[in-house]
């Protein structure tokens, strides 16, 4: 199964389904079933302490599973987040975006589910993880 939507064209729908975080993230790598994303992380994303917040890394995981998403289904912009579990594992550096890699576990005709790793761009270490599912519109 291939891709119905490549890179620039989820987010374009990106931008005008949800232009109020036009320019928080990028897509680096759209592939069937698979993506890696970036959040541009800046000071509207930190919290105290200088690091990266909670609700910021949760946007970057479920950002990136509905851009999966619609890269393999189309623009079905009514795809929506029915579950997510996040693991936070360590703080992330400072002064860098997030990168999240992602693959679907499984895409079917009405649910899709997702594994995020989020890590600070240029380290190995996971930051955290996630695991999304998404209810997929009938039709």
């Amino acid at each position: 199964m291939g891709l119905k939507l490549d890179a620039g064209e989820v987010m374009a729908f990106l931008d005008e389904v949800f232009p109020q975080v036009r320019d928080d993230f990028v897509i680096d790598r759209l592939d069937p079933m698979e993506i890696t994303m970036r959040l541009k992380v800046a000071d509207r994303h930190l919290r105290p302490g200088g690091t990266v917040s909670g609700p910021s890394m949760f946007a970057l995981a479920d950002v990136s599973v509905y851009a999966m998403v619609l890269g393999m289904i189309g623009r079905q912009a009514l795809t929506v987040t029915t579950n997510c579990s996040i693991d936070f594992m360590r703080k992330p550096a400072a002064g860098t975006d997030l990168v999240a890699e992602g693959k679907l576990l499984k895409l079917g005709r009405l649910l899709a589910v997702g594994d995020i790793h989020l890590r600070s761009a240029g380290e190995e270490a996971l930051v955290a993880r996630a695991t999304l599912t998404y209810a997929i519109p009938p039709g």
